[in-house]
């Protein structure tokens, strides 16, 4: 299982980023949580097999329709065993 953070700055607030984040982690079996940061940025935290997080990864960098998407910083992270993704 992999373990990402994952930052997207753009236009990704008040787009409905949030609530499509979770939608598409639950098809792509990722747990974890997306929050909004205070500069803007959205932040997730994703674990899942590597195949699930590229697919998830590969969407993080399309975005809702009405976001726009201007960087996508990936970091790895130590595993957690999410059981869940949420919204904070």
């Amino acid at each position: 299982m992999a373990h990402k953070s994952i930052r997207i700055s753009g236009r990704v607030q008040g787009v409905g980023f949030r609530y499509s984040t979770r939608e598409v982690a639950n098809i792509f079996s990722i747990y974890g949580f997306v929050k909004n940061q205070s500069d803007g940025s959205v932040y997730i935290e994703a674990e899942g097999s590597d195949e699930s997080i590229n697919a998830f990864l590969a969407w993080c960098k399309e975005g809702p329709p009405r976001s726009r998407i201007d960087n996508v910083s990936v970091m790895e992270g130590p595993y957690t065993g999410f059981t869940e993704f949420s919204i904070r």
